[in-house]
């Protein structure tokens, strides 16, 4: 793993809930990244960490590579990949994501 995954990994992992976005929870700079945030909220996860990948270069393309799936925001839950905004909005309207960040 390269230093960029490792960084990544690291955060991931040692993270309940992570959503590497476009800009912040405060202020999305993408409209997915503020949907994706939204139905965070509205399934009550208290402890939220956000990466916003405008940031940092190197994590905003080793994001892509390290769930290798190609667009941002994406979600990890208890270390795992779950998706992006697309597939949080089906699994929120399914009770699936509710369940899957309670604490």
């Amino acid at each position: 793993m390269n230093p960029v995954q490792q960084r990544i990994d690291e955060i991931v992992k040692s993270n309940p809930v992570v959503l590497f976005m476009k800009g912040t929870a405060q202020f999305p700079m993408c409209g997915f990244s503020g949907r994706a945030i939204q139905i965070l909220k509205a399934c009550g996860v208290g402890s939220l960490t956000t990466v916003n990948v405008l940031e940092d270069e190197e994590i905003r393309q080793g994001i892509k590579e390290y769930a290798n799936w190609p667009t941002i925001p994406q979600l990890y839950v208890k270390g795992e990949f779950v998706g992006g905004s697309d597939i949080m909005m089906e699994m929120y309207q399914a009770g699936e994501l509710q369940a899957l960040v309670k604490d």
